[in-house]
């Protein structure tokens, strides 16, 4: 099978943004390709610096770092983990009940034109006398990656026949997420349960993500003959796959690939892990009713029709954020 991949396949972003007609058709092609039979690949030059990164991690590091009872004044739990810090042992993966070994902070949109969708956000949360230096690195780390993230939509949207903006009005000020995770160091191993690990297996909910700090060790991909594969990238690279809600919208033209971060060695528990993605989303009211061109006889519906908002909702409640 094609699709029995031992690694990734890694794109330059560039070949899409400053190459000539074949070369951004060429782009397209292999974007398309990998997301229809592997899900997730790594794209450099997607506009981060070296600086910006450390700067990011360093400024997460020092947040996750603080005394439990000062990040708890970062938690708002009538947000359901949208917003804020989010603590240990709160969320875990669809279909199970063991929380995930994690703590994490989430960032959201920052509308800056007057646009009236910021009336739907909840504002940010900033730790602003601890680390005074988040909202900024934050924001433009944020924004960053949204801009590389449209761009790759407008390559799936040419990848699915669409026009090439099918997507811009969809994601500007869209209710995308960049959430700095922090799997915790585990002391005393005897004392989680026997089933919990960092992040258990699970599809993302939004239509893509891209994740920072991809060459970590312990993400892993279900392959379809059921092996998980170890991903990494390179330091310049970032990790990018396929949502559920895009695999909604082309009724799995485009996959939503399982993927888990596993425990390491017994011996290395004690040793955390710091991970940022970045999940995209489009505005609450896109219509993710699947592609009349990705309907046929052969490949028939399936899913119901529903909005990103309603799935979304729908969503949290499974993973434990929402009741």
């Amino acid at each position: 099978m094609a699709d029995l991949f031992d690694a990734i396949p890694s794109l330059d972003l560039h070949q899409f943004t400053q190459g000539n007609t074949a070369q951004k058709a060429q782009f397209v092609d292999q974007l398309g390709d990998a997301f229809h039979r592997i899900g997730f690949v790594a794209i450099k030059n997607h506009g981060l610096t070296d600086e910006l990164t450390e700067k990011l991690y360093t400024t997460v590091k020092e947040f996750f770092a603080l005394p439990e009872e000062v990040k708890k004044q970062c938690d708002r739990p009538e947000l359901h983990g949208q917003r804020g810090y989010t603590s240990k042992g709160k969320e875990h993966a669809k279909g199970r009940t063991t929380a995930d070994l994690k703590e994490f902070y989430q960032i959201g949109q920052f509308v800056d034109d007057g646009d009236p969708i910021k009336e739907n956000y909840p504002d940010n949360i900033w730790p602003e006398a601890e680390v005074p230096n988040m909202h900024s690195t934050a924001k433009e780390t944020y924004q960053t990656l949204e801009a590389a993230g449209k761009q790759l939509l407008r390559a799936i949207a040419l990848y699915l026949n669409l026009e090439e903006n099918y997507f811009d009005q969809h994601v500007h000020n869209g209710n995308s997420i960049l959430r700095a995770i922090h799997y915790y160091p585990i002391k005393n191993p005897e004392a989680v349960p026997d089933d919990a690990v960092r992040a258990a297996e699970h599809g993302d909910i939004n239509l893509i993500t891209l994740l920072m700090g991809a060459s970590a060790d312990g993400l892993q991909v279900l392959r379809r003959d059921g092996a998980w594969i170890p991903i990494t990238a390179l330091p310049d690279q970032i990790i990018v796959n396929v949502g559920d809600m895009l695999a909604r919208l082309t009724n799995d033209t485009l996959k939503s690939t399982i993927h888990r971060v596993v425990n390491p060695p017994r011996e290395l528990l004690g040793m955390p892990r710091y991970s940022i993605p970045f999940f995209m989303h489009p505005r609450a009211d896109m219509d993710l009713t699947c592609l009349d061109s990705c309907v046929s006889e052969d490949q028939p519906k399936q899913y119901e029709d529903m909005t990103a908002g309603a799935f979304l909702e729908e969503r949290l409640r499974e993973i434990g954020l929402k009741q």
